[in-house]
């Protein structure tokens, strides 16, 4: 939650980008633009992080459907309706609204064309245990049984 309040960066001096002055806006974008303006030998634009409230930070993500689920529903979906916003659906309270599978854990699209590998299991037994493992099932109970009387 507090990434969330101090993520917003206001735009002091647009230096070479297309950045407007007073600008409210993520400090990702904020740092991409300085990025292709450095690229081309340009002046970056300077700003100063905001800190913004609990109810402001959720208010004001790039998932509509989350902030719509905070407060505000009518007016968040209104106001995204009418500037045509799309939600890609990258975080876990979005996906949990509409039911999808949660981009965490076994969720996670990294994971998700995985294939499971078969491991040798010899490589993480102690030598001892190796014997055991690895006999028989007869050998193994026997060994076992020899342990035990002795």
């Amino acid at each position: 939650m507090v990434r969330q309040m101090i993520r917003k960066v206001r735009v002091m001096d647009p230096g070479d980008t297309d950045l407007l002055m007073g600008t409210l806006m993520d400090i990702n974008d904020f740092t991409d633009a300085n990025k292709d303006v450095l690229i081309a030998g340009g002046v970056p634009a300077t700003g100063r992080p905001v800190l913004m409230g609990i109810t402001k930070a959720s208010l004001e993500t790039n998932s509509f459907l989350s902030a719509a689920s905070f407060q505000e529903t009518t007016r968040v979906l209104t106001d995204a309706a009418i500037r045509g916003k799309k939600d890609h659906l990258l975080g876990l309270k979005e996906n949990v609204i509409i039911g999808k599978i949660i981009p965490a854990g076994t969720g996670m699209a990294r994971y998700r064309n995985l294939e499971p590998q078969a491991i040798n299991e010899a490589a993480y037994l102690a030598p001892e245990q190796e014997e055991t493992e690895n006999a028989p099932v007869e050998e193994a109970v026997e060994i076992q049984v020899e342990e035990t009387v002795e």
